[in-house]
């Protein structure tokens, strides 16, 4: 019996909102096939396990194109063609709506096209179109949009008596927010992208997806797995190279469905196993890679907070790179294992200006579209210069305000054209107006919008330069990384330090814990 309105198929019916009872619906982050329930793994059921998704490897540009293949249409997302649902009046299974284009947040619904646009229940939502900019129901962590971008100054553009060129068009554009959209770079799905800057020029950057080492295998048996890491830990002796074999090619999310196979064939816990039959180096990084990447990237933040003194190093590197959605994931995972809240816990270790700009970061606010505006690219770099160079002391508020609020694609233009305004980098102008750890985070800022893959390898020869190597940092970098874009990563370290990735490891690694790290940046 069909009803009108809703799909036939089976399995795309509205979700009611979850009330707590029973098992809840599985995270929209899950991966396709099927999910690992948290407490399979070891941890609470509210744990987030999987980091947000990936861009879809369709399409080159971002937002899609016609016909870019863009987003793909998994369960919950309404088939294209319209198999089920009220005709959308072109091929997209996508509701249109006067020119802004709107990509999914969740596995609900969208709104219908004719009156009221009230958001589905059970998804992640979006702001209504009309009226109010009111926070979406049932989203998650959306950011206010009162305070984005400032108003600008009675009269737009820069005073007559200032140094630069006046903007051709009047006041810098401003107001209309609408965050979405995703960074060029991380484990995160991307949320559409509406008009940022109305009644100006604007251009949509396009998309640059890393080159992974490591990649989900297919086909993929974890119960082959489990009993392949049994026989090598069983009897006498350790089989290291069948761990390193399996474990090194398979995905984060594939390794917690062979945890969950390994528990339910044998009734023993895999991570508690591997545990006790290595040591070392090698021990650690075979944990980094069975743990969860929301939990991992929270332990890794509470060990740099914990403890006397705060490694700002650890700190800076997570922060600065993530995009919002990871840094929400991020935040919960941090909540549900220590029971304190990381901006409470930044906040407590740090003071001044860098304690500002970790409060910002974990907010999760940055504006996402990747749409960028040359006018108000114009107008930032001549705010920045204003509130720096030009003046007696620093203004630190509009460097966090821009640096920690402005789009990747829309930072890289604003750097371009401070440039253009003072003939030097705006590295430059940071050095000489901050200093200590508020001058190394936003230095990451810029270094990893500039170049992402440079950046890590600059941290990479970081964490094994002088005496000694920085081993859990040099893990964290290696594991994270490996699914994102080690292959750029690796060609960057080559072209700034004139020696390979491997050979710098060879150096300062060695037996299993060095075979391990080999084949986490597909090297033989």
């Amino acid at each position: 019996m069909s009803y009108p309105g809703y799909p036939q198929g089976g399995n795309n019916y509205p979700r009611q909102p979850y009330s707590g009872g029973g098992a809840p619906y599985p995270s929209n982050n899950a991966p396709q096939g099927g999910g690992v329930f948290p407490p399979s793994v070891g941890f609470s059921m509210n744990s987030p396990i999987y980091m947000p998704q990936p861009y879809p490897t369709s399409g080159s540009a971002y937002p899609p194109q016609a016909g870019a293949g863009y987003p793909s249409q998994g369960a919950g997302h309404p088939p294209q063609g319209g198999a089920g649902y009220p005709p959308q009046g072109g091929a997209s299974g996508y509701p249109s709506h006067g020119g802004s284009s709107h990509s999914p947040h969740g596995g609900a619904g969208y709104p219908s096209h004719g009156g009221s646009h009230i958001a589905p229940q059970g998804g992640a939502g979006f702001p209504p179109h009309g009226g109010s900019h009111l926070p979406p129901q049932g989203g998650v962590g959306y950011p206010s949009h009162g305070g984005a971008y400032p108003p600008a100054p009675t009269g737009g553009a820069p005073p007559s008596s200032s140094p630069y060129p006046s903007n051709a068009g009047g006041a810098p554009p401003h107001g209309g927010h609408h965050h979405g959209g995703g960074y060029p770079q991380g484990h995160h799905a991307p949320s559409g992208h509406s008009n940022y800057y109305p009644n100006s020029t604007q251009h949509v950057a396009p998309f640059h997806k890393g080159t992974p080492t490591v990649v989900p295998a297919h086909p993929f048996d974890p119960r082959a797995d489990a009993e392949v890491l049994r026989r090598a830990m069983k009897g006498f002796g350790t089989d290291e190279a069948a761990i390193i074999n399996v474990l090194t090619r398979r995905t984060n999310v594939q390794r917690l469905q062979i945890i969950v196979e390994f528990k339910t064939m044998y009734g023993k816990d895999l991570i508690s196993d591997l545990k006790s039959e290595l040591s070392g180096n090698f021990e650690n990084v075979i944990v980094a890679m069975m743990t969860p990447l929301p939990q991992y990237y929270a332990k890794e933040l509470h060990r740099a907070i914990s403890g006397i003194g705060t490694d700002e190093d650890i700190l800076i590197e997570i922060m600065c790179t993530l995009s919002n959605s990871e840094i929400r994931t991020i935040r919960q995972a941090y909540h549900e294992h220590y029971r304190s809240s990381l901006e409470s816990d930044l906040k407590g270790d740090s003071s001044g200006t860098f304690k500002r700009l970790m409060v910002s970061l974990c907010a999760a606010g940055r504006d996402e579209s990747m749409v960028t505006d040359p006018h108000q690219a114009r107008y930032d770099a001549q705010q920045l210069l204003r509130a720096g160079e030009l003046q007696l002391g620093t203004d630190e508020s509009t460097f966090n305000m821009i640096l920690c609020q402005r789009n990747y694609a829309q930072l890289r233009l604003i750097f371009e054209e401070y440039q253009h305004l003072t003939g030097h980098d705006i590295e430059k102008a940071i050095k000489n107006e901050f200093s200590g750890n508020s001058e190394n985070c936003l230095l990451s800022i810029v270094r990893a919008i500039k170049n992402k893959p440079a950046f890590f390898a600059k941290c990479l020869h970081k964490y094994m330069e002088g005496i000694g190597t920085e081993d859990k940092n040099l893990i964290r970098v290696i594991v994270t990384r490996s699914e994102i874009d080690m292959q750029e990563i690796k060609r960057e370290y080559y072209t700034m330090y004139g020696k390979s990735l491997k050979d710098r490891l060879r150096d300062e690694c060695s037996g299993d814990y060095k075979r391990c790290l080999y084949a986490l940046i597909g090297e033989p």
